[in-house]
């Protein structure tokens, strides 16, 4: 069975002031989506599904899923507040969604077979998708717990303009993931990369560390895992309160990794990511699609 992609595009760009998915950065009009499943149908994968707000399905049929239903089977989800767990409530006042892994729940209605992961408003480039569809359709029939994340060097996937959010990866000899932990705040300061730590001092990394670019790979148990998680998260005091607490995809994977229920892979890759973080970095990604498109890379017309 051929995997499946599955894109988060339930988010507004907050930073960046307006709905990057939509915005035409390529030569010839092109989002950064068109690149991700161009990339995706080449690398084998059978499906998209992609997480949007319910309230943005018209226009996202009607813009989006028309360029791409003729080329590859496509299905929406939705992303809501108040889709919790049974027993738990959205909290008066919250307006926030409930991050990335809350996103990812989402899918469990459409998808029964490996899946990958990925933001929609990022560019991964080719290779990328090749690594992972090739571990994903390399699974075995049934495989369960065997996950996997593109690792890309941290200094590879920085905004000039400002401080990204990454989680930072730390893995074995055997190159499988041994921890990732999300942080919020991370730009180069005086040449050198720097985190923001829990307590507000800035913690230097090598440029080589591996971060994730929210590019996950896994099967579908994914999904119970998740759910049973979540309500241990919401039953913590401080995360339903606190009005802009988010379920972090590297939050759960850390907790399945660290109990022993799953692997998870990091796959090297050839490939730099880059994305509009800011309005600052527009023109510079401008260029480089225009610049890939110069050389070849990419046909005139994808869709």
């Amino acid at each position: 069975m051929k995997p499946t992609l599955f894109l988060l595009a339930a988010g507004m760009g907050s930073r960046y002031g307006g709905l990057k998915q939509l915005d035409t950065l390529g030569p010839h009009g092109e989002t950064i989506m068109d690149y991700s499943i161009h990339d995706a149908i080449d690398a084998g994968f059978g499906k998209l599904v992609f997480v949007i707000r319910k309230d943005f399905e018209e226009d996202f049929r009607r813009i989006v899923l028309t360029k791409y239903e003729s080329k590859i089977p496509c299905e929406l989800v939705f992303q809501a507040l108040d889709a919790l767990p049974e027993g738990f409530t959205c909290p008066e006042g919250r307006e926030k969604p409930w991050g990335t892994n809350h996103a990812v729940m989402m899918g469990a209605s459409a998808i029964k077979e490996p899946f990958a992961v990925l933001n929609c408003d990022d560019f991964y480039d080719r290779d990328s998708f090749r690594v992972m569809g090739q571990f994903l359709s390399n699974l075995p029939e049934g495989s369960t717990g065997k996950y996997a994340m593109v690792g890309f060097r941290v200094g590879n996937t920085l905004s000039e303009s400002g401080t990204v959010s990454r989680g930072v990866c730390a893995t074995n000899e055997a190159g499988f993931l041994t921890s990732v932990v999300e942080r919020t705040k991370i730009q180069r300061i005086d040449g050198e990369v720097k985190y923001e730590d829990e307590n507000g001092q800035w913690v230097s990394i090598p440029d080589t560390t591996p971060v994730s670019m929210n590019f996950w790979g896994f099967t579908p148990d994914y999904f119970a895992h998740s759910v049973e998680y979540f309500k241990n998260f919401l039953s913590d005091e401080k995360n339903i309160t606190n009005l802009k607490s988010e379920f972090f995809i590297p939050l759960m994977v850390d907790h399945l990794i660290n109990s022993g229920q799953a692997t998870c892979q990091v796959l090297d890759t050839t490939s730099k990511w880059f994305g509009v973080t800011y309005p600052e970095d527009r023109p510079a990604v401008v260029e480089k699609f225009q610049a890939l498109h110069d050389a070849g890379a990419y046909p005139e017309k994808m869709f």
